[in-house]
């Protein structure tokens, strides 16, 4: 397994770089494919879209505190998944995380 984690670990981390590193860490697990890596990936993508859908959904409201509250909500998710992926450990995210991984199965 720590081979697995060693070589999925820059796919992984990679694919915290928002959407666009999503994109570039499934690629670079393509082949061979690391369940550490796709495990992250999930991850990312999930908070990526996250971080999307409730932009367009706040940026209806006029209003600062939403957005902070996002804004804070969505980057203390990120760095936690981040970290996650940098310690080597395959720890989901709070509250979305689980549901990311049933969501994203396939990937």
């Amino acid at each position: 397994m720590d081979n697995d984690i060693e070589q999925g670990k820059t796919a992984a981390i990679t694919g915290y770089i928002l959407v666009v590193g999503v994109l570039i860490a499934m690629s670079m697990n393509s082949d061979p494919k690391s369940n550490f890596a796709s495990f992250h990936i999930r991850q990312a993508l999930g908070l990526s879209l996250t971080f999307i859908s409730l932009g367009l959904i706040i940026s209806n409201f006029d209003s600062m505190a939403l957005s902070v509250s996002m804004w804070i909500f969505i980057s203390v998710l990120w760095m936690y998944g981040l970290f996650s992926a940098i310690k080597g450990e395959t720890q989901p995210v709070p509250l979305l995380g689980d549901y990311f991984q049933k969501w994203f199965k396939n990937i």
